[in-house]
């Protein structure tokens, strides 16, 4: 993925168990003087065992000075939104500014229902969790009485306030595709845990919240990530986690004095250090490829990414001319072009497959892509996209490669190894195509068009991606003759 560039921030995730709050007291304080800036408690008020979670967050808050406190997280179907965003807002005001909000859609469903909770469905708990951000939101807005009107939560007339001092932050603890869209359609952070998203399937997850957010106009940048760890995690591979998977929060489970003291005193610091170094690498080129998060949507493989050449390194004397350098952005941005419309057809495709809209309906939305013509259908947008797709790779093919390589003969087996990719990526649309014109006759088959759409987004993505690592510098230091 991309590291996002936000400040790194530490924390601890405490033991709620009633017969040792002096423990969880004593360890909230310890990372309170050594520096860490969040303490969270998990949130279970169903287990007879666990002290409350609000009124345990309240005592720490009374006896710490600089953490912000939070629940990890609070669980939605035993705390009805419009009393959680006062009691939120209540503790933020008291502590000035110390409050932020984890919240969960819920667990354990026979123990909720126990307590005289609801009993929800997948879908109904995604749908309850989405509109209580919308309850909880409306009021910390400064305005008159609130009308919303929910199938699980609704206000009628409901004055908001008290208002936080500050924005406070809903973190959503999410891991199935649906909740990890609604993170990017609404929520300010992303909270997993590492024994239920081991680090080699955050890139997957990412992507799934990137793409969500896209669709909704917003920047992937808007979502923090922050991530529950065990103590098994190394500084480097932390610092990893920051820089490649976008996680910039890392909130240690720690049972004992010396783990928060270890965390504080020489994990966090190491990791501060190996972050900052590398985000302060001087780059006299100035313009970044696109990263390849390294996360895939289809098993199927079209080739085999370990075997790709790579290209000279570049040389401390290197020449960039102004020319040169507005070439490689154009390129980045021609790139950009595709990625954006690649995510509208993947959300039109997906629509139509979940019942949403029809291809009808959908009439107005492809409308308004910039790669629109006068046919608006579905399948004949998809197959704008593959025309602007396949001239882009001609004009590389037959004008720009060849430059490249009269220029720079060590680029040789690189413009080789992207011209066999454009090739396999025309078969990839070539079988998108296919599942289209079957999709027409037998509009059930749409899953194969879903299929060809994560096979193309896969290669297209990673082929991008590896054009830019390679060219975008030898392209800025290569006289190119249109």
């Amino acid at each position: 993925m991309t590291d996002y560039g936000h400040p790194l921030e530490f924390g601890v995730f405490l033991p709620p168990a009633a017969d040792r709050f002096d423990t969880t007291l004593r360890l909230a304080q310890a990372a309170d003087v050594l520096g860490l800036e969040l303490v969270s408690i998990q949130d279970h008020p169903y287990n007879a065992t666990h002290l409350d979670t609000w009124t345990s967050l309240s005592v720490i808050a009374a006896s710490t000075t600089n953490v912000r406190v939070f629940p990890n997280v609070a669980n939605l179907p035993l705390r009805p939104p419009a009393v959680l965003a006062r009691a939120a807002a209540s503790l933020d005001v008291i502590t000035g500014g110390r409050v932020e909000l984890g919240l969960g859609a819920g667990a354990f469903w026979d123990a909720i229902a126990a307590m005289d909770g609801p009993h929800r469905t997948p879908a109904e708990s995604v749908e309850a969790l989405e509109e209580a951000i919308d309850v909880i939101r409306a009021l910390w807005t400064p305005g008159r009485g609130v009308r919303l009107q929910g199938k699980h939560y609704s206000l009628s007339g409901a004055k908001p306030g008290p208002f936080p001092a500050h924005d406070i932050g809903i973190w959503l603890g999410a891991y199935k595709p649906r909740m990890l869209r609604l993170i990017g359609r609404k929520a300010d952070g992303w909270l997993p845990s590492s024994p239920y998203a081991p680090p080699e399937q955050l890139g997957q997850m990412n992507a799934v919240i990137d793409e969500a957010a896209q669709e909704a106009g917003r920047s992937p940048k808007d979502i923090r990530r922050l991530y529950n760890i065990t103590g098994e995690f190394s500084a480097e591979q932390l610092a990893e986690l920051a820089l490649h998977n976008g996680m910039s929060g890392f909130i240690l489970m720690a049972e004992t004095d010396d783990d928060v003291r270890g965390f504080a005193e020489e994990t966090a610091p190491a990791v501060r250090e190996l972050v900052a170094k590398e985000r302060a690498q001087p780059d006299r080129l100035g313009i970044a490829p696109t990263p390849d998060d390294g996360s895939r949507l289809s098993d199927v493989r079209v080739w085999d990414e370990a075997k790709r050449p790579k290209g000279p390194a570049p040389e401390a004397d290197a020449v960039y001319t102004a020319s040169g350098k507005s070439l490689s952005r154009q390129l980045i941005g021609v790139h950009d072009h595709l990625r954006d419309e690649l995510t509208k057809i993947r959300g039109v495709v997906r629509r139509v497959a979940d019942g949403v809209i029809d291809v009808g309906a959908a009439r107005s939305e492809i409308n308004t892509m910039t790669m629109r013509q006068n046919n608006w259908a579905m399948g004949a947008y998809c197959e704008t996209y593959c025309r602007l797709v396949t001239l882009h790779h001609t004009h590389e093919d037959r004008s720009l490669y060849p430059q490249l390589r009269e220029g720079d003969g060590r680029l040789g087996p690189v413009l080789d190894r992207l011209t066999e990719e454009h090739q396999v990526i025309h078969e990839v649309l070539e079988r998108l195509d296919a599942a289209l014109v079957a999709t027409v006759a037998e509009p059930k088959r749409i899953a194969e068009v879903q299929e060809a759409v994560d096979l193309l987004t896969d290669t297209l993505l990673s082929h991008l991606s590896y054009e830019e690592r390679e060219l975008v510098e030898p392209i800025a230091r290569i006289p190119y003759h249109y």
